[in-house]
């Protein structure tokens, strides 16, 4: 394949500048001068308004995909402010995902331990599912561990809805 490319680079490049020149998006277009900005800011902000340039933030974009930095999610902050009091196992914003440590109250012997699965970025109450497992361990170290439908799992999940409204609440007064 080397070879190939060293002794057809002259050809692939010809190509490829025909090609580069014939398309009809990269040849300038005619703008009515009177109808820009003076001020670079403005015109930039009409170019990016006007979709003929691009934004900092829709670098690594495509299509209809729509990322969101962790600190402008709600739901994500939500739950992390919700679930600060427990050691994180994974936390993985990419994946959608919260898992925590196992958590003991030094009470029992009895240990939770709670994963935060997101299933969409707006504020549902299907938007995120929590899932909490109880793992109870003997004097002879034999433990079990089982998912729970608890109080605490309908607690959180209410506290993070409620939590994340209010971010999103704010964020919304806060742009106006």
């Amino acid at each position: 394949m080397h070879i190939f490319l060293k002794k057809n680079l002259k050809f692939i490049i010809f190509l490829t500048l025909i090609l580069l020149t014939s398309c009809e998006a990269l040849k300038p277009k005619k703008v009515d001068l009177r109808k820009r900005p003076v001020d670079a800011n403005e015109r930039a902000r009409q170019n990016v308004e006007e979709g003929r340039g691009f934004a900092i933030g829709s670098l690594g974009r495509s299509g209809g995909t729509n990322y969101e930095f962790s600190t402008s999610n709600p739901l994500w902050r939500a739950s992390l402010e919700t679930l600060d009091f427990i050691p994180m196992a994974t936390v993985d914003y990419s994946g959608g995902i919260i898992i925590t440590d196992w958590y003991t109250d030094n009470e029992t012997n009895d240990s939770i331990k709670i994963t935060i699965r997101f299933l969409s970025n707006q504020v549902q109450t299907n938007s995120l599912k929590v899932i909490v497992h109880n793992k109870k361990c003997r004097a002879d170290l034999t433990c079990a561990v089982k998912e729970i439908d608890s109080k605490i799992k309908f607690e959180l999940h209410k506290t993070i809805l409620a939590k994340a409204a209010q971010l999103e609440s704010e964020s919304k007064k806060s742009k106006k």
